[in-house]
């Protein structure tokens, strides 16, 4: 991501007091400032036309923090508070740092961290997706994800060659049953070059620890130079006879500035309802600056009989079938 830097650097007083002349903290603050107009088409309740915040990507504000330990081990933690900007509240049903929280310890052998973190599942998703999860277009208006979960540790591995891997564990909290409302997420794969190949699981337990949810994806991304073509196959089982398959065919085409985007995908309901759905969707982002970009996009959900899917994008579910968005993202 690109960004603006806050370090704080401190070296002589700071080893002093902590008895390690190495020692080194630093401090980044960072964050994404995301507005944009939605039309939404095709509701029970009628069409509505909004301002949005974090139509393209949440918008956020973060802390990031590292020390340097000595021996190559280092502590790190990130607090990450999303908000919506057109209405001056917060995101994530009101938590204090609902994006991210966690604190944790880091060396060559990896990353082990504790508190509430992105899914290994979600994050392939994102990578994979030519929206990025989001805009009109977000993969995650039809394929199955848990985007985060609380009170998890998670172990994540250095490249080594390409090749790294995630294993998380979201830790029920119920007394007497450690089965009860945990959950459990992995990935394994490669990334290098013009290449990314991974697959990645999450299994949600419910509240007596019996029936749970599965979700395995597996994703691809190979750039070509002229044209970057994404790949997503989604196997997800859920209580009961709850089953469904998700495909996603995308594009990304650099154009001038800005790059063009599109993906198809399909929700295959193989329960007794049937319920299947498909979504097309377009977009396309144009670079103002290294952090500032304007955006626009359109998708469309054609849902069989049963099925009531609806286009959203990054912070919003949406309300109806169709829905097209434009607006103005920032990092900083």
């Amino acid at each position: 991501m690109n960004r603006s830097v806050l370090v704080l650097a401190t070296t002589g007083v700071l080893g002093a007091l902590s008895g390690n002349a190495h020692a080194q903290t630093s401090l980044t603050l960072y964050g994404i400032v995301d507005a944009g107009v939605v039309y939404e088409r095709g509701a029970a309740a009628g069409n509505v036309t909004k301002l949005t915040g974090g139509t393209q990507s949440g918008s956020r504000l973060g802390f990031k923090g590292i020390e340097d330990l000595g021996g190559g081990l280092s502590a790190k933690f990130a607090l990450e508070a999303g908000f919506n900007e057109d209405t001056g509240t917060l995101g994530q049903g009101g938590r204090l740092f609902g994006r991210q929280a966690w604190a944790g310890l880091g060396g060559r052998w990896g990353d082990l961290t504790f508190g509430r973190q992105h899914t290994p599942h979600f994050l392939l998703l994102d990578q994979v997706d030519p929206f990025g999860t989001g805009l009109a277009g977000a993969s995650t208006n039809l394929m199955a994800t848990v985007t985060r979960t609380d009170n998890t540790i998670k172990y994540s591995s250095p490249a080594w060659s390409g090749l790294s891997g995630e294993l998380a564990y979201g830790l029920g909290e119920v007394p007497g049953d450690t089965t009860a409302n945990r959950q459990l997420g992995a990935s394994i794969g490669y990334a290098g070059g013009p290449l990314v190949l991974k697959v990645a699981h999450q299994r949600v337990e419910n509240a007596i620890g019996t029936d749970s949810t599965r979700n395995t994806l597996v994703g691809g991304r190979f750039d070509f130079g002229m044209a970057a073509a994404s790949l997503g196959v989604g196997l997800n089982r859920g209580t009961g006879a709850a089953e469904s398959r998700d495909y996603m065919l995308g594009v990304t085409v650099p154009v001038g500035a800005g790059a063009l985007l599109a993906s198809w995908i399909r929700k295959d309901d193989r329960s007794a309802f049937n319920a299947d759905a498909d979504q097309w969707a377009v977009g396309y982002t144009y670079a103002l600056s290294r952090r500032t970009n304007l955006y626009t996009s359109f998708a469309r959900i054609n849902n069989d009989p049963g099925a009531a899917y609806t286009v959203g994008n990054a912070s919003e579910a949406g309300t109806g079938n169709r829905a097209f968005n434009f607006g103005i993202r920032h990092k900083f």
